[in-house]
């Protein structure tokens, strides 16, 4: 079984460079629609005008914001550290705790897994607010084509997100298609608006210099971290090159941005700079008024389907970081449905999609427009870079071998001004910041509490059970009664005998003639190659214990995983095979392990877990489950 996630044969580069347009930078390719608007907005809210002196400074900070942060941290230096051709916040926490594992710096591990699930947190967050942001700011450009259609703006915007969400049940991989093209012609539209205003006012080439933001975050005090705040919103997305880099590969992905992404964002960024310099009164709506007045309505539908199309991808994302958050333990199984025959990667999670949708509805109702909504966006984005920055100095160090001193010299400037920018946007916390430090900090509760719970009943498990070694030493001296078959018993340590099986014996007295002890290991690494998946050893004439092992971005098949056992010379006829698995009823107890208020959240979580012969894919028809009380 090779794994669906790569292709056979290598896509041309030029089709992963324009696909690498599509989904990685849709959603940073949607920030000039609001970010520079925000930026001078926070300026003339603090000054009551804008001279040109700061217009230059505001987009020199825009430009050196795209140069340092995306151009030098991520597209330079983040992409490198991939793993195993995977990327994404919790790619670079496995990565970091693979490097501290086996070094007197393992005591860094509750910290490293803490941030990773900070981060994965921070990322649900962005989930939520792109959609809702992105959409907005693009039907809210119906308000210049005529104000009789502001009453409108928040349904049809509502409506497209509703229909978004319903979609991905069908899968994105026909739409997909056009995403790298729209695109695309998006980038080129973006340019070509911004090359039409700059000679408006050619004074905004200074912004290149960064004198200019550096001498406007020194001689405006407080107000700067504020604008700062704003600014940082021309930098969002910048997460997604590292989190599809599985997708595109690196060169693709870094052609991408240097070649169309980088300069037509500048390009656009500097005629809105310059198209307000000219025109203050511009600055209510910078983007679309770089238009002319008959290009407004095709440019609100283009921009309203690049807006779909980078919340399409974040969607996409917070999938994929789901089924990577199971694999690793952090969050319970979640019922996965392929809409692809030859992606695997293109995934539709019911729950996670409808959770995602109730929040982002939340978010537009709460927030009612694009400008409120980005005082909450910065935080999410923000946390999550630093979290990056700090990982990337432990896989630096660690991983890639670099001496400590270098390793530190390069991040250190970075992460501080990610700490800048996380500092400034800290600032609107007050004006609607709280609600992504809110949804993280009940991410983190669940994530630590489901961590610590499996844990815990991991234990109780074994603390109640018998080794393996004394279950065969039993079955040899009361010989239960023998059945034709084969029995498949799931336990998560083969060293002792599952549960399901100790029922078995003790409530039904029977054993089948082959049994096999079946335990599946979920590796740090993204796939496993079909010669690495499975192994096994026999333990005695009716025992035999199987490994199958799954990477963190596969989804586990039982079925067609045991079909490698031929390869073993192992024969085993599912027909005649019955899958016993363990059903826990799981009561809270005050005596040992978490709070009982921990404990009521790990049982709902666990309760609310999919079935486990639907998440393995095994038949149902071959499946017996055995219940057993236990207390956390």
């Amino acid at each position: 079984m090779t794994s669906p996630n790569k292709k056979s044969t290598p896509s041309p580069l030029s089709g992963l460079v324009v696909g690498a347009v599509g989904v990685v930078y849709g959603d940073i390719g949607t920030s000039p629609l609001y970010a520079f608007r925000e930026s001078v907005g926070a300026a003339i809210s603090q000054h009551g005008s804008i001279d040109a002196e700061s217009l230059i400074g505001i987009t020199s900070l825009v430009i050196w914001a795209l140069m340092l942060i995306v151009t030098i941290k991520y597209v330079i230096l983040v992409l490198r550290a991939d793993n195993h051709g995977e990327g994404g916040i919790l790619s670079l926490m496995t990565l970091a705790l693979s490097g501290v594992k086996d070094t007197r710096y393992a005591r860094l591990f509750p910290i490293l897994l803490s941030l990773g699930m900070a981060g994965a947190a921070l990322f649900y967050g962005d989930a939520i607010i792109t959609p809702a942001i992105s959409v907005l700011s693009a039907v809210e450009g119906l308000e210049l084509v005529t104000d009789s259609l502001a009453p409108f703006v928040i349904p049809i915007a509502v409506g497209i997100i509703i229909a978004l969400f319903m979609m991905q049940c069908r899968g994105t991989e026909k739409i997909a298609r056009f995403f790298g093209p729209t695109m695309v012609i998006w980038f080129i539209v973006l340019a070509i608006g911004g090359i039409i205003h700059i000679q408006d006012s050619p004074a905004i080439w200074k912004a290149f210099n960064p004198y200019h933001a550096t001498h406007f975050l020194l001689h405006h005090g407080h107000t700067s971290l504020v604008i700062l705040g704003a600014v940082f919103l021309t930098a969002t997305g910048a997460e997604a090159l590292y989190a599809d880099l599985g997708h595109f590969g690196k060169t693709p992905i870094r052609l991408a941005w240097f070649i169309l992404v980088m300069p037509t964002l500048m390009l656009n960024y500097l005629g809105q700079g310059a198209l307000i310099m000219a025109n203050p009164q511009t600055a209510s709506d910078p983007f679309f008024l770089l238009y002319p007045e008959w290009a407004l309505l095709p440019m609100v539908i283009l921009a309203t389907v690049a807006t779909i199309i980078a919340s399409q991808a974040v969607i996409s994302g917070a999938f994929s970081m789901t089924r990577q958050a199971t694999q690793l333990n952090l969050l319970p199984r979640f019922y996965v449905r392929y809409t692809s025959h030859t992606h695997s990667g293109q995934i539709y999670m019911p729950k996670v999609n409808w959770m995602l949708l109730a929040g982002v509805l939340l978010l537009i109702a709460l927030f009612r427009n694009s400008a409120n909504l980005a005082s909450a966006y910065g935080i999410a984005v923000t946390g999550t870079m630093v979290i990056t920055a700090m990982l990337l100095l432990v896989v630096m160090r660690f991983c890639w071998k670099w001496n400590f001193l270098l390793a530190t010299a390069i991040v250190a400037p970075l992460l501080c001004i990610d700490l800048v920018f996380f500092g400034a946007n800290c600032t609107k916390i007050l004006h609607g910041g709280y609600l992504p430090l809110l949804l993280s900090g009940i991410l983190i509760l669940m994530m630590s509490t489901w961590w610590r719970g499996s844990a815990e009943l991991h234990s109780q498990t074994h603390m109640h059970h018998y080794t393996l070694d004394v279950m065969i030493k039993n079955i040899a001296q009361y010989k239960p009664k023998r059945v034709l078959g084969t029995a498949v018993y799931l336990t998560s340590d083969s060293r002792y005998a599952p549960s399901a099986l100790i029922q078995n014996l003790k409530h039904n007295q029977i054993l089948h003639n082959h049994n096999i002890l079946l335990t599946l290991c979920f590796e740090q690494s993204p796939y496993v190659p079909d010669h690495e998946r499975i192994r096994a050893e026999s333990i005695d004439k009716d025992f035999m214990r199987v490994y199958i092992h799954f990477g963190y971005m596969e989804s586990p098949n039982l079925t067609r995983s045991l079909a490698l056992l031929r390869n073993l010379d192992i024969k085993l006829d599912l027909m005649n095979t019955t899958f016993f698995i363990s059903r826990r009823n799981i009561v809270p107890s005050a005596n040992f392990g978490m709070p009982v208020w921990r404990d009521r959240i790990f049982i709902a979580m666990y309760e609310s877990a999919s079935d486990a012969a639907e998440y393995f894919h095994i038949p149902s028809s071959r499946v017996v489950e055995l219940g057993v009380q236990m207390t956390v």
